[in-house]
């Protein structure tokens, strides 16, 4: 649940990576698992998991690409965030104004 609040959570580029190793840990252990139990099944669905989520280490943590990409997306969205809350506050202002 702590990998799924970090991913969902959209706290930024590093906590959402995190999240992405964690998945990868769970997913190596149900691996595990799978083949200690003699279940394939289990084995090859979370082997299909990991390669997601180790795509997802490699976007969020280790591409120098998405990175940057990552990062100039996020001060495009602080700064629209900001220009909206501006937006909103001088429409209350004018609402309360009639």
């Amino acid at each position: 649940m702590g990998a799924a609040f970090l991913i969902a959570g959209d706290f930024g580029r590093h906590r959402t990576g995190m999240g992405f190793v964690l998945f990868s840990i769970v997913s190596l252990l149900w691996i595990a698992a799978g083949f200690i139990q003699s279940n394939m099944a289990l084995a090859f669905q979370n082997g299909i998991m990991l390669a997601i989520n180790l795509y997802g280490v490699w976007r969020y943590l280790i591409s120098p690409k998405e990175k940057r990409v990552i990062d100039r997306m996020n001060e495009a969205a602080e700064e629209a965030e900001s220009e909206v809350e501006r937006e909103l506050a001088e429409e209350k202002a004018g609402m309360s104004g009639r």
